[in-house]
């Protein structure tokens, strides 16, 4: 992906919605690295999101061909001040390491892939009109008897559904079924357990977004939404460690911190956090609900109470101490991100002055336990990026001076020259690698000068020489590209373009090898990522910021995905496929925003968009691109809007079913 704008959390934990499982990465501006991850919808997986260090924890992934999942996921920075919900659809991903464009992709999977626990749950219609149109105990039956696929929908509500669901009387209602149900839970979802505790999380994170919308909430919800907690941490079969239980548990604790009760619960984190063993490993949701009381942590810091809680009793400390150091074995496994989460979120609250003397000895103490690179290389990274952040004055105390430099000779240590404009970077790579690399890339520079039409680099940019940095594998992306160079890792790699006007400015993209597909050998998304680089340098007048000031991200990433599987000559099957559903308008797709858009609409839309325009009206991207080259992009808006509009949406209609009949089997 090219360089995509932050999107700050403004809501209780908003974050998976806001981020984009990328069809090749993302783009970020100097200051403004975005995630380029988990998929899609405006309401998804539940993640955190960051403090100053850019770091929230990570989450388990499920057995799959490649890591896909995760809780806690690398969100925007955003500023400790806003706090805005999770959102949750069960079908997005999550994880710190989602990749975007190639062959099975993650959002590609079935729910019952991602989601073992999942299989069998039947897709039911939903009606809105259930949770707006009944209150009292009708609205509970609704609620309990609803599919959770259904209830996930109810996070995007606005207007007068969202008053019709959301309203405090509602919640209220359905906090005390929470209560109610809690005195005779049986352990699994058959009560409709998982439905409650969704709703109450939906209804927080609407309220955050749309609080006119919904009303006050005031302190009879927050004595309905305790009490519920209360009877429901305290029931016999919440700490069953089953999948069954783990469904409820895991949603439960992320409530916790939806209703910004972190402190209250401080015990409920404690408890997971010291009965979590090797029996948890065998439940993907009981791996979740262990893992999600480092989002109450990690965003407790904005919650006043959380802090006094903490410093009144800061036994909590020395539990993620101990979980991290009794749990070094994770470490390099499928489950590190548990350890190295507890890592991380015991650092974070080095930011608290009156905390940082007993916090100070338990870093120190897991950094002597951890090294710079290797199997214990996560937990390393995560609490030196903590005491960098926090007490960065003190870096000595911890040997953690700087850091971001350390990191490059540690973890990046070949260099190597593809020519005068291509630098590659890398941690791991032989001589044959290297080569096969540059001749891609190098190659690729015809093909896009020929379909671009390009009359050289466009006015005032200096980017002449990019850096290609390549990790080992997503894991080790994942560790170490935060702490080195600032962006966010929940993304199959970014683009840094820098601000292209200054002379000696280095623009770079940050990939890593997809260790999935080995015993080949391929960097993931590269011919996307220096496809930016490319019309970045070529197409795009100025910097990222000027290149999104209008709806430009139809064309950024749609031609990024068409060069990449044009140049390539691979068929993009999952684009075509998308074709058959004739989702979107052309005109729509002008439309297209980071924010406003999926992953599926930004990346297999936009390439459809893209390859439509350059088979059947060619004319019209030259000119197009010809303002884009000049910066005028309110020209460019205009003639997509204006002179062109819905002209074409009939033809286009047509082409998208010859599309998807096969014309787009062959490459461009």
């Amino acid at each position: 992906m090219r360089r995509t704008p932050v999107r700050r959390r403004t809501g209780p934990l908003a974050a998976l919605a806001i981020s984009l499982c990328l069809g090749g990465g993302l783009l970020a501006a100097p200051s403004q690295a975005t995630p380029a991850a988990a998929p899609p919808t405006p309401s998804a997986a539940p993640t955190t999101a960051q403090g100053p260090d850019g770091a929230g924890p990570l989450g388990p992934a499920p057995s799959a061909a490649r890591p896909v999942e995760a809780e806690h996921v690398r969100d925007a920075r955003t500023p400790l001040d806003q706090r805005p919900p999770l959102s949750a659809d069960r079908d997005a991903l999550r994880h710190d390491y989602d990749m975007s464009v190639a062959p099975a992709t993650p959002d590609t999977l079935s729910p019952e892939q991602r989601h073992p626990s999942a299989r069998g749950r039947a897709r039911a219609a939903c009606d809105v009109g259930d949770f707006t149109g009944n209150t009292g105990a009708a609205l509970v039956e609704k609620v309990r008897g609803a599919a959770p696929d259904c209830v996930n929908t109810l996070f995007n509500l606005t207007g007068a559904d969202a008053r019709g669901a959301f309203r405090e009387e509602q919640m209220v209602t359905v906090a005390d079924a929470l209560r109610a149900g809690s005195a005779d839970y049986p352990g699994d979802g058959s009560t409709g357990m998982p439905q409650i505790v969704l709703f109450l999380r939906a209804g927080y994170f609407v309220h955050w977004y749309n609080p006119d919308d919904v009303g006050e909430y005031g302190p009879a919800l927050r004595a309905a939404i305790q009490g519920g907690l209360d009877a429901f941490f305290d029931s016999a079969h919440a700490g069953d460690v089953t999948d069954a239980n783990g469904e409820t548990l895991a949603e439960a604790v992320t409530l916790i911190d939806s209703a910004e009760e972190n402190a209250r619960y401080l015990p409920v984190v404690k408890r997971l956090l010291e009965g979590y063993d090797a029996s948890y490993d065998d439940s993907w949701w009981m791996l979740n609900a262990v893992n999600n009381v480092y989002t109450v942590l990690f965003r407790g810091h904005q919650v006043p109470e959380f802090v006094d809680a903490v410093e009144r009793d800061p036994s909590i400390l020395r539990t993620l101490s101990d979980f991290a150091a009794q749990h070094l074995d994770l470490l390099g496994g499928e489950q590190s991100y548990l350890t190295s989460n507890a890592g991380r979120e015991l650092g974070r609250f080095l930011q608290h002055a009156t905390l940082r003397p007993e916090v100070t000895p338990l870093a120190r103490g897991l950094l002597r336990r951890s090294e710079i690179t290797g199997r214990t290389a996560p937990l390393w990274v995560g609490v030196a990026e903590m005491t960098a952040a926090y007490d960065g004055a003190n870096c000595a105390t911890y040997g953690t001076c700087d850091l971001p430099e350390r990191l490059t000779e540690a973890a990046l240590p070949v260099r190597h020259a593809c020519g005068p404009s291509i630098d590659i970077r890398a941690q791991e790579i032989n001589a044959e690698q290297l080569a096969a690399t540059c001749a891609s890339l190098t190659g690729q520079d015809a093909f896009f000068h020929d379909i671009a039409r390009d009359s050289g680099p466009v006015a005032d940019d200096h980017n002449e020489t990019i850096e290609v940095t390549a990790f080992d594998s997503s894991t080790d992306y994942q560790t170490y590209a935060g702490a080195i160079f600032g962006i966010d890792t929940n993304n199959g790699g970014m683009y840094l373009e820098g601000d292209p006007s200054v002379e000696g400015n280095k623009p770079r993209f940050i990939a890593y090898e997809a260790e999935w597909l080995r015993p080949d050998f391929a960097i993931w998304n590269l011919n996307h990522e220096y496809t930016h680089y490319l019309d970045g340098r070529f197409n795009m007048h100025g910097d990222f910021a000027a290149g999104v000031s209008t709806p430009t991200v139809w064309w950024i990433e749609g031609f990024a995905e068409y060069v990449s599987y044009s140049y390539r000559d691979l068929p993009y099957e999952e684009a075509a496929a998308e074709a058959g559903k004739h989702t979107y308008p052309l005109s729509t797709l002008f439309d297209t925003t980071y924010e406003n858009a999926d992953t599926t609409r930004v990346y297999r839309w936009g390439y459809l968009a893209v390859r439509y325009l350059l088979e059947r009206h060619r004319d019209d991207v030259d000119t197009v691109l010809g303002h884009y080259r000049a910066g005028d992009w309110r020209a460019a808006r205009q003639h997509l809007t204006r002179t062109i509009g819905s002209d074409y949406d009939a033809d286009w209609d047509a082409w998208l079913t010859e599309c998807a009949a096969g014309g787009c089997a062959r490459t461009a």
